[in-house]
C-alpha cells in the first residue's frame, strides 16, 4: 500500500471514530438508550497482533540470530504485507482482488522460510498469517484455507523443533484464522442489522408523516367546507330570517369545535367513528349547499372498520360534490350481500376526470383512499356518471379487511398502525 493510500486509511478511521462518538452524544442528549457496538473495525484494530513477532525482532537485537540482516530483511517484508493485507480487507473491493491474494502468498512464503531457517520465536509467524488469511477468507474457502495453513505449519514446526510444538503452531494457526473470520463477518452482520433497524425506523416515521397527512387532509378540507357553506348560508338569511342565520352560525361553532377534538385525535392517533355519523353530517352539509341528499342504506351490519372506511369516503365524496360540482341532488347508496358492501356517491353536477384502481388522475383525497381501501382488500373508482354527473364507488369486504390482524406494535392497513388505521371521527348530527 502506498503511503498515499496509508494516510487515507488513517483520516477514513479517524473519521468513523468522530462519527460514532457524535452519535453517541445525541444520543446521550435525547435520553435514547444506545447499543454500545463500538466504531467500525479497521486495519488499525489487527496492528496490535504484531507484537507476537517481537521475540523474534528480540533474537535480531540479541545477536541470537544467524545472518540478521537476512531475518530483518524477512521481518520488514512480513510486516509490510500484513499491514498490507489487513487495511485491504476492511475494503470489499480490495479484499476479493488479485493483489491481495498475491500479497497473502508472498507472505506465505515468507513465513514459511523464516520458520525453517530459523525456528523457534519465528514459528509465531504462521497465527499471523493465519489472522491475516481469515481478515481476507470468505464462505467456503475459508475451513479449507484454515485447514491448509494449521497442516502447513505443524510440519513446518515438525521439521524445525518437535511435534509438540508443532500441536501448538497447528492450533494457533487454525484458531487465529477461524476466531478472527468468525469475528469480522459478526460485526458486519451486527452493523447491517443495525442500519435495516435505522432503515425500519426511517420508513416508520414517513409512514406515519403520510398517515397524519391523509388524515388532516380528509378532517381539514371536509371541516372547513362545510364551514364555507354554511357561512354563505348565514350571509344570505341573515337579512330577511335572523333566527336562521344565527342557527347557521350555531352550527359553524360546533362544526369548528368537532374539527378541534378531530384534529387533537388524528395527532395521537385514536379515533373511532361510524358510518351512521357520517351519513348525517353528510345529509347536514348537502342541504346547507342547496344539495338535495337522498340516502339509503341496505344490507346486514358491517365490521366496524369497513364501517369507518366506508365513512371516510362519504366524508371525501361530499366534500367535492360540496366544494366542485355544482351539483342540485347528490344520492348515497349503501348496499351489502353479505361478502362484499358496495357504497355509491352520485350527483348530477358537472362531472369531470375520474380515477381507477388501475390507474388514472384522482385529487389527494381519492388516491389516499384508494390506497386505504386497497390495503384493506377493496376498491374505489371515481368518474363520470352514465347519466351525467359525477359518481364515487368504494367495495370493501363486509366482515372486515382482508388481512390478519397485526400486533399493536406493527403496522395495518396502508402502512400506518392499527390505532391510527383510517376512521372516520364521530360527532354530533349538525343540521340546518
Amino acid at each position: 500500500m502506498s503511503v498515499t493510500g496509508r494516510v487515507r486509511c488513517w483520516y477514513q478511521g479517524r473519521g468513523e471514530r468522530a462519527r460514532y462518538r457524535e452519535q453517541v452524544r445525541a444520543g446521550r442528549r435525547a435520553g435514547e438508550e444506545q447499543d454500545d457496538v463500538g466504531p467500525a473495525p479497521s486495519g488499525f484494530t489487527l496492528l496490535p497482533w504484531l507484537l507476537m513477532g517481537m521475540g523474534s525482532f528480540s533474537n535480531l537485537f540479541q545477536g541470537e540470530t544467524p545472518n540478521p540482516w537476512v531475518g530483518g530483511l524477512g521481518l520488514l517484508t512480513f510486516n509490510s504485507l500484513y499491514i498490507y493485507v489487513v487495511f485491504r480487507a476492511f475494503d470489499p473491493r480490495a479484499r476479493t482482488a488479485a493483489s491481495t491474494r498475491g500479497a497473502l502468498v508472498l507472505m506465505g512464503a515468507v513465513t514459511c522460510g523464516l520458520a525453517l531457517g530459523y525456528g523457534g520465536n519465528w514459528l509465531n509467524f504462521f497465527p499471523l498469517l493465519g489472522l491475516a488469511v481469515g481478515t481476507v477468507a470468505r464462505g467456503r474457502w475459508l475451513g479449507r484455507a484454515g485447514v491448509a495453513l494449521a497442516l502447513l505449519g505443524g510440519a513446518t514446526a515438525v521439521v524445525r523443533e518437535d511435534w509438540k510444538d508443532a500441536i501448538g503452531v497447528a492450533y494457533g494457526t487454525l484458531l487465529s484464522t477461524l476466531v478472527t473470520a468468525a469475528i469480522l463477518s459478526l460485526s458486519q452482520a451486527v452493523r447491517e442489522l443495525r442500519a435495516a433497524r435505522e432503515e425500519l425506523a426511517r420508513r416508520a416515521v414517513e409512514e406515519e408523516r403520510l398517515r397524519f397527512s391523509r388524515d388532516l387532509h380528509d378532517l381539514l378540507g371536509h371541516t372547513l367546507s362545510v364551514v364555507v357553506v354554511k357561512a354563505e348560508a348565514a350571509r344570505r338569511l341573515a337579512p330577511r330570517d335572523l333566527d336562521a342565520a344565527l342557527a347557521q352560525v350555531t352550527d359553524i361553532e360546533a362544526v369548528g369545535r368537532q374539527a378541534l377534538t378531530e384534529i387533537r385525535e388524528a395527532v395521537t392517533g385514536y379515533r373511532e367513528g361510524s358510518l351512521p355519523a357520517e351519513l348525517d353530517r353528510a345529509r347536514s352539509a348537502l342541504r346547507a349547499a342547496d344539495v338535495e341528499p337522498v340516502l339509503s342504506q341496505s344490507g346486514p351490519p358491517l365490521a366496524p372498520q369497513t364501517a369507518a372506511l366506508l365513512g371516510w369516503v362519504v366524508r371525501e365524496a361530499v366534500t367535492n360534490v360540496v366544494r366542485h360540482s355544482g351539483a342540485r341532488r347528490c344520492e348515497i347508496v349503501v348496499a351489502g350481500d353479505g361478502d362484499r358492501v358496495r357504497l355509491t356517491v352520485t350527483d348530477d353536477g358537472r362531472g369531470g376526470g375520474g380515477c381507477a384502481d388501475g390507474g388514472g388522475p384522482c385529487g389527494t383525497g381519492l388516491t389516499g383512499l384508494r390506497e386505504r381501501l386497497a390495503a384493506a382488500g377493496g376498491s374505489l373508482t371515481a368518474g363520470p356518471g352514465t347519466h351525467g354527473g359525477f359518481t364515487v364507488t368504494a367495495e370493501l369486504p363486509a366482515d372486515g379487511p382482508a388481512t390478519a390482524p397485526h400486533d399493536p406494535s406493527r403496522t395495518d392497513s396502508g402502512g400506518l398502525p392499527p390505532a391510527a388505521a383510517p376512521v372516520g371521527p364521530s360527532g354530533p348530527t349538525l343540521s340546518p
